[in-house]
């Protein structure tokens, strides 16, 4: 009996973890790519800091997913050490960085981690097809690939999407394909950004002497949730891991209302009460002093203080204690989606089983970001993708 043909379309880590999995002794697979080349995202994502998962243990790491049911059983089944044994398998090493997330060891560069996948799809048999755009389906159903300006209709007895979102453009992940779902009938969310920078309308003072600076060791508070980290102060906003975190509680405000207010927790390593009583021990010190030795906040933590603050409320020491807890920042808007790291949006949840399997296309599937599900970064996007991946093949190989 001849094996079964897969058709995937798209190359990135989803894809690609996919097809690594897949048994090709029951299954002759095929990757579609409309590239010139594969995981271009993945690559450019690696420019900025390689980590491709996160070591927190995995009872804290599946909450991290907006909505985490989706996506909870397919991470328990291939969990962060999971993923980090199967690298070492296929050459990559890897280390726990001082922020818990987990990098390639030193000199081993993202192009060498998309090698060793590529290695591994092309001792198994695997095709990828570069420079070939899927743009739809023909009236037999089956798909239309273009290539070379020339379209031929492929025929595969099952089909997955691994399309991207629609951020970053220039690597193809441009959400161009939504159109051909809605066409069959599939509910499509609208793409917005995530992880991305916030527009705050800072006051030009505190702008001259803060951009480019940096809030460290601080909490962010939105909507009752709470990230610690870090932001950059930019020109247009803040950016940064800490509110990255909190881009799902922020979107849901500026949705409803155009804007989002977030509070900030200067100092999260000190209550309320010892903050106070270092003003009421203060002596001689000026406000200022208490703040950056006592206290040993920043110039710029301080500076945003009194920016943030009436001149009558930064001397009452009350008012200030409280601020220093609890200080407010409005959100006005998202940066434009181009400029996102990720997206949410996509083909809507309740379109697809548990084995994210089209409910209305038999062994049509969708995984990776063009699904609606969110993440913040810190290898929480990666490895969704790989487990999604993962798992879908897992399922295939046993007869889905």
């Amino acid at each position: 009996m001849a094996n079964k043909v897969i058709a995937i379309i798209g190359s990135g880590p989803a894809a690609l973890m996919l097809a690594a999995n897949l048994n090709t002794k029951l299954f002759d697979v095929t990757i579609y790519e409309k590239n010139f080349a594969p995981a271009r995202k993945f690559l450019v994502a690696g420019d900025g800091g390689f980590n491709l998962t996160h070591s927190e243990n995995i009872a804290e790491f599946v909450t991290r997913y907006t909505p985490q049911s989706f996506l909870e059983k397919s991470i328990r089944s291939f969990t962060n050490t999971d993923l980090c044994n199967w690298l070492k398998q296929i050459g990559i090493e890897t280390h726990v960085g001082s922020s818990k997330r987990i990098f390639p060891i030193k000199g081993i560069k993202p192009i060498d981690v998309l090698n060793a996948l590529l290695n591994e799809l092309k001792n198994k048999g695997i095709h990828i097809k570069t420079k070939h755009q899927w743009k739809g389906w023909s009236d037999k159903n089956e798909l239309i690939i273009e290539h070379n300006d020339k379209e031929t209709y492929v025929k595969a007895d099952i089909i997955v999407f691994a399309l991207g979102g629609a951020s970053w453009a220039k690597t193809g992940s441009d959400g161009s394909w939504v159109n051909l779902f809605k066409e069959k009938g599939i509910e499509v969310i609208p793409f917005q950004p995530s992880n991305c920078a916030y527009q705050i309308k800072w006051d030009e003072k505190f702008l001259k002497q803060a951009e480019g600076t940096s809030l460290k060791n601080i909490a962010i508070t939105c909507n009752g949730v709470e990230r610690k980290g870090e932001i950059v102060i930019t020109k247009f906003g803040i950016e940064g891991g800490a509110v990255y975190g909190l881009s799902p509680q922020i979107r849901k405000q500026l949705n409803n209302t155009i804007s989002a207010t977030i509070y900030l927790d200067l100092k999260p390593s000190l209550p309320l009460e010892i903050i106070k009583d270092k003003f009421i021990k203060k002596g001689d010190k000026t406000l200022t002093t208490v703040l950056k030795t006592d206290l040993n906040l920043s110039p710029v933590h301080v500076t945003l203080l009194k920016s943030g603050l009436s001149k009558e409320e930064f001397l009452s020491t009350d008012v200030l204690s409280d601020k220093i807890k609890r200080l407010p920042l409005l959100i006005t808007a998202m940066a434009p989606i181009n400029e996102a790291i990720s997206t949410v949006g996509g083909i809507a949840l309740n379109e697809v089983d548990e084995c994210f399997q089209f409910k209305k296309m038999p062994k049509h599937f969708a995984i990776g970001e063009m699904l609606d599900w969110d993440a913040p970064t810190g290898g929480y996007l990666l490895q969704a993708c790989f487990s999604m991946g993962y798992y879908l093949a897992k399922n295939i190989n046993q007869g889905y």
